[in-house]
């Protein structure tokens, strides 16, 4: 029996997460990926080249290999064709509805508004429909992709003009890529972490984010925060309940004012960007061999309370400010700090590498973390980490 992991690029969650859970569970596994030659080829792992958007083609290699014990995936782009195959394989996994719901975020909004749970101004605009077609919904408005990630081409824009603006520089580098204009959601923005196995959803804890400077939504930081008001939790679930999700892992990201909770978007897979990493080290939990095992159909274990775990976290990312060759940067680091708090860097970028300011997370040149027994300790202790180190480009 064997684990299959549906995969686009490597991502830290798969190399670091998934592939160790998996070999101490015992399991096999087959990445099936459209970029074989990007993915290294560790002991006990095949890497199969396969369009993994394509339903039957990733059907037709796991019928034509060893027996599956689950199908899975933690890319954004490909829940709906994996829970499709492995819904036709008779394995475990997510209701293809709801992936589709949470990924086009005009679903979402129509989803939520017919179940009266919110009603968020939005319209979408196809790939030449005039902008004006959204005269109604109220300024300030935030464009997006429709079924985007990595807060890519989302821009908060003050007026018509603005909007006219943003949406001509987004065809520009994007034609042909549906878009989304929404009314903004004011408040301090969260995240939920929950895990499901169909009959249940347990909340793995939640983070309170930093973000940048507008008119983009770059998350520059974010801080243990579990401790959420229970109307507010409560909410939130309902929402994800009207969506269809309960299955697997999910990141639901939502603003909260006034006491309540509106949900930005839903992405149903793990929090990103080493954030699953920190969330597992921080909770003392194989979250990744958790995952695995609700894929492979067995019921969810009992999990920490995050409210209980004695500990504080925050992460913090060095974003690019310009174009350029990353020149000077350094090294992945593990330490622990004299007054106990564990710190760490990871690269998000490698040295030499060319790369354009493109203002979404892909701009992340590493990620720093802290845990430790409070916030005010793991502040401290990432500020002197920050302090201590360098990042330059160059170009």
């Amino acid at each position: 029996m064997r684990l299959y992991l549906t995969a686009l690029n490597p991502t830290d969650a798969v190399l670091d997460g998934f592939l160790p859970g998996a070999a101490r569970l015992g399991l096999p596994v087959t990445v099936l990926t459209d970029q074989p030659s990007r993915w290294p080829d560790p002991p006990g792992v095949t890497v199969t080249g396969v369009d993994v958007r394509d339903v039957r083609a990733v059907v037709d290699v796991v019928q034509s290999a060893e027996p599956p014990t689950a199908l899975l995936s933690n890319s954004d782009h490909l829940q709906t064709p994996t829970a499709l195959a492995a819904d036709y394989l008779g394995l475990p996994g997510k209701d293809w509805r709801a992936t589709l719901r949470c990924k086009d975020k005009r679903l979402t909004r129509r989803t939520l508004a017919d179940a009266g749970l919110d009603t968020v101004a939005a319209v979408a605009l196809g790939p030449d429909d005039d902008p004006d077609l959204a005269r109604d919904v109220p300024f300030p408005a935030v464009v997006k992709p429709r079924e985007g990630v990595a807060s890519e081409d989302v821009y908060l824009v003050a007026d018509r003009a603005d909007l006219h603006r943003r949406v001509t520089e987004i065809r520009g580098r994007r034609p042909g890529l549906p878009l989304l204009v929404e009314e903004y959601l004011a408040g301090d923005l969260h995240t939920l972490e929950t895990l499901g196995d169909g009959r249940s959803v347990t909340v793995l804890g939640a983070w309170r984010t930093d973000l940048g400077p507008p008119p983009t939504f770059i998350e520059a930081g974010l801080d243990w925060a579990p401790r959420l008001p229970q109307p507010v939790s409560d909410q939130v679930l309902t929402q994800l309940a009207a969506l269809g999700v309960g299955f697997g892992a999910c990141h639901t990201e939502f603003v909260v004012a006034d006491g309540r909770a509106r949900i930005i978007e839903v992405n149903y897979r793990l929090i990103g960007d080493r954030m699953d990493l920190v969330l597992a080290e921080l909770l003392d939990t194989p979250l990744f061999e958790y995952v695995i095992r609700v894929h492979a159909g067995e019921p969810l274990p009992t999990l920490p309370d995050p409210v209980r775990v004695a500990r504080h976290a925050r992460v913090e990312y060095v974003c690019a400010d310009r174009s350029g060759t990353l020149v000077s940067a350094p090294d992945r680091l593990d330490v622990v700090a004299p007054d106990g708090v564990r710190l760490g860097i990871r690269p998000l970028r490698r040295l030499g590498v060319t790369a354009p300011l493109t203002r979404t997370n892909r701009d992340y040149l590493a990620a720093l973390h802290a845990i430790g027994p409070d916030a005010a300790t793991v502040t401290g202790a990432l500020r002197d980490l920050r302090a201590a180190h360098h990042w330059e480009i160059q170009g």
